[in-house]
């Protein structure tokens, strides 16, 4: 009998310092003993760092984007790999590996996609400013007012996805404004979006997101999506 397959998809650009913490964190062998074959794939965006490094010594495998951008890298990423069941978590070790069984879960009962919500868990001080928080806030009442579903985390990097559902996607962004279309794309196609609330870690490196510049870029992705026409099925 074929095994049920997970693919867990680790963005990153120079994240030496939490990618290792990451793939050790992700419970692998829970998931094996629950019978699915599972495979850790880092979508490194050109890390100039021992990003890749770390990720092979790992044993994991990694494809790389020399193009910029978290939306080129996952594209690529989504089109080379699949599996039953798809995860995407960033790979600065903000986002606890531990939720995917719990996510897991509600994918095998049903739901097409489900997002680990940080704005409905617990934020470790520090974890977000201030401006990032209101930012953050905003952008989720502008999507809600626009497509009319409710969410209460857009800009959340813990997706997960039965598998399916992938190949059925049209997503065209290059970088941050991914999430945006992620959820731009799901809505017009009519599937609903589940969540948890999870437990959001204070960032031990820079942040690549610039708050205002790439806030406009997200706002105004949503806006074009959302005029751009129905998407088919």
């Amino acid at each position: 009998m074929k095994r049920n397959s997970i693919l867990i998809i680790l963005p990153a650009l120079n994240e030496e310092e939490s990618v290792g913490k990451v793939i050790d964190e992700i419970p692998k062998q829970a998931l094996e003993k629950r019978g699915f074959d599972v495979k850790i794939v880092v979508a490194d965006n050109n890390s100039v760092d021992r990003t890749r490094q770390i990720a092979q010594d790992k044993g994991v495998d990694v494809v790389v984007e020399p193009r910029r951008g978290k939306g080129r890298v996952m594209r690529k990423a989504f089109s080379q790999f699949k599996a039953d069941f798809v995860f995407m978590i960033d790979a600065d070790y903000t986002y606890p590996a531990s939720y995917i069984t719990r996510m897991l879960d509600i994918l095998e009962e049903g739901s097409p996609i489900v997002i680990g919500s940080r704005l409905r868990g617990k934020i470790e001080e520090g974890g977000m400013s201030y401006l990032n928080r209101l930012g953050n806030y905003l952008l989720t009442w502008i999507a809600r007012a626009l497509y009319r579903r409710g969410i209460s985390d857009l800009c959340t990097g813990y997706w997960g996805f039965r598998g399916e559902i992938i190949p059925k996607l049209e997503l065209l962004a290059d970088g941050f404004t991914l999430e945006a279309e992620l959820f731009a794309d799901i809505t017009k196609r009519g599937y609903k979006i589940a969540e948890i609330p999870i437990h959001y870690r204070r960032r031990r490196t820079p942040p690549k997101l610039n708050s205002l510049r790439d806030g406009i870029k997200i706002g105004w992705a949503l806006l074009k999506r959302r005029f751009r026409g129905s998407a088919g099925r």
